[in-house]
């Protein structure tokens, strides 16, 4: 049926099946003659078996979704794998995208992939619309696809960064909308920034007859974001939205997905790809999915969201009992964010400091964000950056519940924090009693005692 099973297999039938994918293969074939310049040879067989033998990759050199003859199995698990693919992205939310594959590039470069398919369709656009999410990657993928970025600032709603749809809109008639390749919009996102206003933002799309493509890097592991895509293409227009095989999925870095509603989209998109590619990240994901199953995968985002309201009420007893706050953003359902006004306050270099010490403190994930960062990025200089917008009223730190947390980690995360914050506030005190000290003659005179 090409959907994900219900139940998750066990390993043997899994390999079993791989292997019977394998066979099908022609490098596989016992009396195999290759005489052309790629014929599946491996060198070692630990690369062999690590790859359960499917050596040719997937597509053909003209479309990465095409069938190529002498790999039928490999050929086989590709088109399998969108499948299943395009079955776990329905349930999860987004219920009718018609058309999906998996590429091995990360999300970066698969939106500028998508950039680069618009080109062929708006010759005279060289603008993108992006409202401004602070995270390199997005950014550079317009860059690399040779388009100007045009950053809409994000407005402040109570302690929320949200879309300013005003601004968006007005951009849109000073530019020319024949000039704009596309709205550039955001899901999945650090808080105190919230997803996009992707409603809204898909219907100036469809007004104005502009392209609109999603970063939805891991949005794929959160129901909110799926509706608001599912509701996006239903009241406007969604050309595309891009999301992680690791992020989402759990599979090593390497793959992304790129899906939309438009099946003659999609397909432009993959023959935009150069060339065979590697089939790596359609296997891990592949495997993946038998092994856990619509219903094991499902688990995995119910206990996510658990772990969120777990960690949110937990970091929010944290942060009053440290005379902080646990910034108020209910429309980011994945991200989460404490002020850390007491440390900026006593010492610039203190918010920088407590990164540092869960860092080392084996605390991994957690962003400490300082005010007032500026950070420049292919020539664009971004101020306060991090921090979604130029500047913040506070600085802070994010945590964030993400598929595969446990209790387990939140509560040691708690405790490490707890216990840094402690540390980073002693050590603000002393340092300012050393600072008022030195600055007093009475003081000085003491010290040199």
């Amino acid at each position: 049926k090409g959907k994900c099973p219900e139940d998750g297999w066990d390993e043997s039938t899994i390999e079993l099946f791989l292997h019977e994918l394998a066979i099908m293969d022609s490098n596989n074939f016992l009396g195999n003659c290759g005489v052309g310049e790629r014929e599946g040879r491996v060198a070692s067989g630990l690369v062999a078996r690590r790859h359960y033998r499917l050596i040719h990759g997937i597509g053909r050199s003209g479309d990465i979704s095409a069938v190529q003859p002498k790999a039928a199995g490999s050929s086989l698990l590709n088109k399998l794998t969108n499948s299943v693919v395009l079955d776990i992205i329905k349930q999860a939310g987004v219920r009718t995208v018609t058309s999906c594959f998996v590429v091995p590039m990360a999300t970066g470069m698969s939106l500028t992939l998508c950039f680069l398919t618009l080109r062929h369709k708006r010759p005279k656009a060289k603008y993108i619309i992006w409202p401004r999410i602070d995270q390199k990657s997005c950014f550079k993928s317009m860059i690399t696809a040779g388009f100007e970025p045009v950053v809409i600032e994000n407005v402040l709603e109570g302690d929320e960064l949200r879309t300013d749809i005003k601004a968006v809109e007005a951009k849109i008639k000073a530019l020319g909308a024949e000039n704009i390749l596309c709205v550039h919009s955001t899901t999945s996102c650090f808080a105190p920034r919230v997803p996009d206003r992707l409603e809204e933002l898909a219907v100036i799309c469809a007004n104005y007859d502009i392209p609109h493509i999603v970063n939805n890097a891991y949005g794929v592991q959160s129901s909110k974001c799926m509706h608001l895509i599912q509701q996006g293409a239903r009241v406007g227009r969604i050309d595309a939205f891009v999301q992680s095989l690791d992020k989402n999925f759990m599979v090593p870095v390497g793959g992304a997905i790129i899906a939309g509603f438009d099946e003659s989209f999609i397909q432009e998109i993959s023959k935009m790809y150069p060339g065979r590619a590697s089939a790596s990240p359609s296997l891990d994901v592949l495997i993946t999915l038998l092994s856990l199953g619509a219903n094991g995968y499902k688990q995995l985002l119910k206990e996510r969201k658990e772990m969120f309201s777990y960690l949110s009420s937990e970091l929010k007893k944290l942060a009053d009992n440290h005379n902080e706050r646990l910034l108020d953003t209910p429309h980011n359902p994945i991200s989460l964010a404490m002020s850390l006004k007491n440390l900026d306050e006593n010492n610039d270099v203190a918010v920088t400091q407590l990164g540092s010490m869960l860092f080392t403190r084996q605390v991994s994930g957690a962003r400490v964000v300082p005010c007032g960062a500026v950070q420049t990025v292919n020539n664009y200089t971004f101020k306060g950056f991090m921090s979604h917008t130029n500047a913040y009223p506070c600085a802070y730190l994010n945590a964030a519940s993400a598929i595969g947390i446990k209790k387990q980690d939140v509560d040691i995360f708690l405790k490490r924090l707890d216990k840094c914050l402690k540390a980073s506030r002693k050590e603000s005190k002393n340092e300012k009693c050393v600072n008022e000290i030195s600055n007093s003659d009475a003081g000085t005179e003491q010290l040199e005692d």
